[in-house]
């Protein structure tokens, strides 16, 4: 049987229903973020725009069945991120984020907490936000240090029937839910015993938003991104239950890598989308601005070739995406190689992608007025953020390589790596 690309009749109606989304609702975000100054202002008025993504059922695809959810595959859910990404970041960002605090309950609660946690965020018109509080205000690439004093410094210390939660987070993209006062939901990356190295001490822990403790500090106001928020929250004798841990302590270092990888892919199909709409943008400029010379400056071969490259890009990053989401949902999330891969690749791709496209545009690119400024400000997000490329990404890749069973073919083949 040959390999084909082509979409079933499901997969195109879904993509041209989030196309439609992104046209006729997400247009509008732009205009209505840049009314407000302050960061954590521009992020609140994006709630009605996320409720009606809530409402065309994009939260829904986050939830399995059994639990009220519609659930999508990783390639399903990476066609409509291309699309949305293609024209606001933002509030895709808010929905990524949820689906970031979401997956630890998704794929490794049990059937009880899945029960407890998830329902809430099909019901009320599913406009509630999860988030993953897991980068330490003193960095977070180190999170899985072997050298106990050092790495995750938020910990939860059992008393009794309860853990009680002491440290700071920061860059809890959604932390502040609607309101400033919190999420309604934490998956919270914390260790167990100070004493103890991760292995044996990595856990994540479900914190409800309204738990007495929780503190929303301060924001970080970013360059791009404008409408994502990204606050610090600290955890001050924050008690929960003995059952909200994910698993065992120990199991983190499980958990939070295979939290990342189902984002990781996703990230490269909002970076194609981005891509896109800066070459769309270049294309058109070219064929219609002479820059007062005597014919389009598409006529010329220097643009043509510029052009050329940027498509051939695109359409790598694109295809790529793609093959690393059906790996993912091929091997149960087991294969997770390629979405690594996409997270570091495309992520530098875009950056690069709308350089190209700002250099053929020339000085008038570097207005705020221009689409591209901002794209610009945008993709430089995609390679820092979700596991730094260099901090964290490059590092998972490397030690995959160095593992004695290590199978080169693998990915390529679609078969499940050796443990």
């Amino acid at each position: 049987m040959a390999i084909d690309f082509t979409l079933s009749d499901a997969q195109r109606e879904l993509q041209a229903g989030a196309r439609a989304f992104a046209e006729n609702v997400l247009r509008g975000v732009h205009d209505v973020i840049s009314k407000h100054p302050k960061h954590e202002d521009r992020f609140y008025s994006t709630k009605p725009f996320y409720k009606e993504m809530a409402n065309a059922g994009f939260v829904k695809a986050l939830i399995p069945a059994e639990f009220g959810g519609a659930p999508m595959s990783t390639l399903e859910f990476a066609i409509a991120a291309e699309e949305l990404a293609s024209v606001d970041v933002n509030v895709a960002s808010t929905l990524l984020a949820t689906a970031l605090g979401l997956e630890p309950i998704v794929r490794f609660g049990s059937e009880e907490q899945k029960q407890r946690f998830l329902p809430d965020f099909v019901r009320n018109g599913g406009e509630l936000l999860a988030a993953l509080a897991s980068t330490e205000v003193t960095g977070g690439a180190n999170y899985d240090s072997e050298d106990p004093t050092a790495g995750t410094r938020t910990f939860a210390i059992r008393e009794g029937d309860f853990w009680v939660i002491n440290g700071a987070k920061h860059y809890t993209t959604n932390g502040t839910g609607w309101d400033g006062k919190g999420a309604h939901l934490f998956s919270v990356v914390c260790r167990t015993d100070p004493k103890l190295p991760p292995r044996e001490s990595l856990a994540v822990i479900v914190v409800p938003g309204n738990a007495p403790g929780i503190k929303i500090t301060g924001f970080i106001d970013t360059i791009g991104h404008r409408a994502t928020v990204s606050p610090r929250v600290e955890f001050e004798n924050v008690r929960v239950p003995f059952d909200n841990m994910i698993g065992v302590p120990g199991d983190g270092m499980k958990i939070v890598p295979k939290t990342f990888s189902w984002t990781a892919a996703i990230i490269g199909a909002a970076c194609t989308g981005v891509m896109r709409t800066a070459f769309e943008y270049a294309l058109n400029f070219a064929k219609t601005d002479k820059r007062s010379g005597p014919v389009p400056i598409i006529e010329y071969q220097n643009v043509g070739y510029m052009l050329a490259d940027m498509k051939m890009r695109i359409e790598a990053a694109r295809y790529m995406t793609w093959k690393a989401c059906h790996y993912l949902d091929q091997t149960d999330r087991a294969g997770d190689e390629l979405a690594i891969m996409v997270k570091v690749y495309c992520s530098e791709l875009c950056v690069q992608v709308v350089y190209d496209a700002m250099r053929l545009v020339g000085v008038d690119s570097y207005s705020v007025d221009c689409p591209l400024s901002r794209l610009l400000q945008d993709a430089l997000c995609f390679p820092l953020y979700d596991g730094g490329n260099m901090g964290v990404r490059r590092r998972q890749l490397h030690n995959m390589f160095k593992q004695p069973n290590y199978d080169s073919r693998a990915a390529a083949e679609s078969r499940v790596p050796s443990e």
